[in-house]
């Protein structure tokens, strides 16, 4: 069973081989299951082939668009936004065994995940007017959560969203953890037992965020005699992993923070327990912080 601490929890940019890859998180590196993970770059009429094998996969476009042409059909003009602070996303899933060729309009930045299934579903284009948005919190624990491969999306693990946390704010608080997976007596998932990376992008280069992540005592690594407590520094376009854990963020005033949320394991599911000794802090909310929504979301884009 790994151990986890502030050298092995964040991986940065130019970890990979590939001149294209700004990023990526194996399930080898991160030393767990399922979840891989990439960024990558395209210059204008760049392409990317890619065969998914036994896994479900989704592509991400962070900047620019994509056309998409794979043996289960073609998609035109994935993206659009010029970043991630610009507008709501568009996601595309693939299942298993498809085979696929992404190319670049213009110069186009876009995550990639895939999860090993052995279950078929049917791909599907996800555009900004199928996101739905939330605002969750109060306070300066308010943020806003773009949902794209939501709970209850027709796919097998992944579970996708966006999150942003304006300067000076918390999120993912109260902390919460899903490394346990635990159902009532209706077949109900309580919370499930899930891998995680949160890819950041900061709104100015200088900026950054701080995440903590600890072990709670039923947590699998804690039992184990391995528990978790790392704060860890997170920089543009670093990737950070929740193999286990309460996992709350900071984000420094004067920028915003966003996050890609990937997510597979036991469920299809976000289901989680917060940590007991800070659930009360949201029976203080006032009201929730003006900031958010970042952009303008009566037209999406």
């Amino acid at each position: 069973m790994p151990r986890y601490d502030t050298s092995n929890l964040i991986v940065h940019p130019g970890n990979s081989a590939d001149p294209n890859v700004v990023v990526e998180v194996t399930p080898e590196l991160a030393g767990w299951d399922y979840i891989h993970f990439q960024v990558r770059r395209l210059s204008a009429r760049g392409r990317w082939s890619f065969a998914t094998g036994e896994h479900e996969l989704a592509l991400l476009p962070l900047g620019g668009s994509l056309d998409v042409e794979s043996d289960d059909g073609g998609w035109q003009g994935v993206g659009g936004r010029t970043s991630v602070f610009a507008g709501l996303p568009y996601a595309l899933y693939l299942p298993r065994r498809t085979s696929f060729t992404a190319t670049a309009y213009a110069d186009c930045e876009f995550a990639v995940v895939w999860a090993p299934t052995d279950q078929d579903h049917p791909p599907r284009l996800v555009t900004p007017e199928d996101v739905t948005i939330e605002i969750r919190g109060g306070d300066n624990a308010t943020r806003q959560i773009n949902n794209m491969l939501a709970p209850g999306f027709d796919c097998h693990r992944l579970v996708v969203v966006e999150v942003y946390t304006p300067g000076g704010s918390w999120s993912s608080y109260p902390p919460h953890k899903h490394d346990v997976h635990k159902m009532d007596a209706a077949g109900r998932v309580l919370e499930a037992d899930l891998e995680e990376v949160y890819y950041y992008k900061i709104d100015r280069p200088e900026g950054f965020a701080f995440q903590r992540i600890y072990t709670d005592p039923e947590s699998p690594l804690h039992r184990a005699g391995h528990p978790i407590d790392a704060v860890l520094l997170a920089r543009d376009n670093d990737a950070v992993l929740v193999p286990e854990g309460y996992h709350p963020v900071a984000s420094a005033p004067g920028y915003t923070t966003y996050y890609l949320n990937v997510l597979a394991g036991s469920a299809q599911s976000l289901a989680n327990s917060e940590d007991p000794r800070h659930a009360w802090v949201k029976e203080t909310y006032r009201g929730r912080d003006p900031r958010v929504p970042i952009y303008d979301v009566t037209h999406k884009t």
